[in-house]
């Protein structure tokens, strides 16, 4: 019995150091979701939206576990760039090329702007000196953005962009529709009616990893999970989970 502590004594700084390594070895995947719903909802009782659940379930089949968070655009570049966090869904973006990887391609989104009732855009051409409610951090159409005549005006989340266009201090708001049309219905105080959207550009959100991360994540392992996600179609089950209004808090 006396022997059996002994070796359990000197076995408890090797025991201690196994533990540190698995804690350290990159299990923990920090993983960052935009901050607009449906994609990424932020409530005082819960995070959740399609890239968040995505995102998690995609972590977790591949193994790691997800410490996922809602942030907005502008912060999400910066900490990828800079390997802060490790995963994200979203835009490819010319700054960021050299320092993520992409791991799989979803469906693309069309970009839009639209105006209230009345006020339709038929052409970028009829966008000159209007004031666009535009994320901040996001970039949604190279010919409006390199535009000068076209003033962009920076907004946290769609809502605020919402609010600005029902307010009068905004001549439209560009970004992608259901979002958009979801962040209208969340505010929900007065009906918002909106013009003919016209369709600027379509961009494809990427799955997409940290050059720079901290965690050792296998490309394979990711590439596998994310083969398993379409084959049970998870991508169709989440946004029809969120196909209605009961969630659209943020």
């Amino acid at each position: 019995m006396r022997l059996k502590k002994l070796m359990l004594i000197s076995l408890l700084p090797l025991l201690l150091c196994s533990a540190f390594s698995v804690n350290a070895s990159g299990d923990n995947i920090e993983i960052r979701t935009i901050g607009f719903p449906p994609y990424g909802i932020n409530t005082q009782a819960e995070l959740s939206g399609i890239y968040y659940e995505m995102a998690n379930i995609l972590v977790s089949g591949a193994g790691y576990a997800p410490q996922n968070r809602v942030a907005p655009y502008a912060r999400i570049i910066k900490e990828m760039k800079f390997g802060v966090i490790d995963l994200t869904i979203m835009f490819r973006y010319p700054e960021l090329e050299e320092y993520v990887e992409y791991i799989a391609p979803l469906p693309s989104i069309k970009t839009v702007v639209m105006g209230l009732q009345g006020n339709n855009f038929t052409n970028i051409e009829s966008l000159t000196n209007k004031k666009i409610a535009y994320l901040r951090g996001a970039k949604f159409s190279d010919e409006i953005d390199n535009n000068v005549s076209i003033i962009k005006y920076p907004i946290n989340n769609y809502a605020q962009g919402v609010k600005m266009l029902a307010a009068g201090r905004a001549d439209a708001i560009i970004g992608a529709l259901d979002p958009i049309l979801r962040s209208a219905l969340y505010l929900n105080d007065k009906e918002i009616l909106f013009g003919e959207p016209l369709v600027v550009d379509s961009r494809t959100p990427w799955i997409q990893i940290s050059k720079k991360s901290h965690n050792n994540m296998d490309v394979k392992k990711l590439k596998a999970s994310f083969l398993a996600m379409q084959r049970e179609d998870t991508l169709k089950r989440l946004s029809t989970k969120y196909n209605n209004q009961s969630h659209l808090k943020q």
